[in-house]
């Protein structure tokens, strides 16, 4: 008898481990979890159907050698480089995970479980030996005195960005109210698509509303409408998605959907939450509406290039009377209604 309680522990702990990876293996986004001593916990399913290794293959050891790895992209002089890892704004990285450097890891935001990491584009080996485009989220898990004790990577392979779902903007979506970030942030975006071939497309919006607001109502309400829309569109963003400030009245909208036709579709459901926000000034409610550009990048398409579609298809959605989206033609500006 004096045998059974440790029996019995043992048993619930296998139980509860049986439990806990069968409800992970439900969950579509690959998950990969470290413990304290950089030794792989969990292994979902996803996690093995994405890099070809087994779970059994992984538990207990650490994470394989050059496990994510740094694409070359082309600097400013035009010489072959790599970007850094310390923005933490969608950079690559190179060779082993820099897991022994937890400079990365101690930011104290996180102390209180939150992380400003959003989802970030890599090239992650896969069992096979070749490179595989991923989107990788990281957090830092600690215990309630703060306490580091493990690593969390979430990841989906950057051929299924259509799968990433929305709604979780406001978890995963980077937002910028500064037009130099938001540039910043294109051009990071333009070069991932230049080196992995990774979809790669602008939504360019204008609020139809703005101008008149501004002149009618003057400089707050227009702010107060601005940061009215920015909240409804980061709600119906996918978590790989960037969304800035552009100019007064619009916005841009960095997107990864696998075709135009999606992208088109993704524009319009952005669109349709707008038209849902209760905006109100001084008791009037003001109905808002967006005029959307849609363009998406191709082999060959310098970035200015891109933008200047993406523009011209959004002035077609406002000479069009607004409330309107507009697909920006590949080989010219002129856009198309859709």
């Amino acid at each position: 008898m004096a045998n059974s309680k440790p029996l019995q522990a043992e048993d619930r702990h296998e139980e509860l481990r049986t439990l806990l990876d069968a409800a992970l293996d439900t969950v579509e986004e690959a998950m990969v979890v470290l413990d304290g001593t950089e030794r792989v916990v969990v292994w979902n399913r996803s996690a093995e159907a994405i890099t070809g290794q087994r779970r059994a293959e992984r538990l207990g050891l650490p994470l394989p050698e050059h496990w994510l790895r740094q694409a070359h992209r082309r600097t400013a002089s035009g010489e072959s480089g790599f970007s850094g890892v310390g923005s933490g704004k969608g950079h690559f990285y190179t060779g082993a995970l820099p897991l022994a450097d937890h400079s990365w890891q101690d930011d104290p935001a996180r102390l209180n479980g939150k992380s400003p990491d959003h989802a970030v584009l890599v090239e992650m080996t896969h069992a096979m030996g070749h490179a595989l485009p991923v989107m990788l989220r990281r957090a830092v898990l600690r215990d309630e005195l703060g306490g580091r004790i493990g690593v969390c990577f979430r990841f989906y392979s950057a051929e299924d960005f259509d799968r990433l779902p929305h709604g979780e903007g406001s978890d995963g979506a980077r937002v910028s109210q500064a037009q130099a970030e938001m540039e910043e942030w294109l051009e990071e975006a333009f070069r991932a698509a230049e080196t992995t071939s990774a979809p790669f497309g602008v939504l360019w919006m204008t609020v139809d509303q703005g101008h008149s607001l501004r002149r009618t109502h003057g400089r707050d309400a227009c702010e107060e409408m601005m940061q009215a829309v920015e909240h409804a569109l980061r709600h119906a963003l996918r978590p790989s998605e960037m969304l800035g400030r552009w100019g007064e009245s619009e916005f841009l909208i960095v997107s990864h959907e696998r075709s135009p036709e999606l992208l088109a579709d993704h524009a319009h459901r952005l669109a349709g939450q707008v038209r849902t926000v209760d905006f109100r000034w001084w008791g009037d409610r003001i109905g808002l509406t967006l005029s959307v550009g849609v363009a998406e990048w191709h082999t060959g398409c310098a970035l200015a290039e891109l933008l200047a579609r993406a523009q011209s298809a959004m002035q077609a959605s406002v000479f069009a009377g607004g409330n309107q989206v507009s697909r920006a033609h590949a080989d010219s500006g002129a856009g198309s209604k859709s």
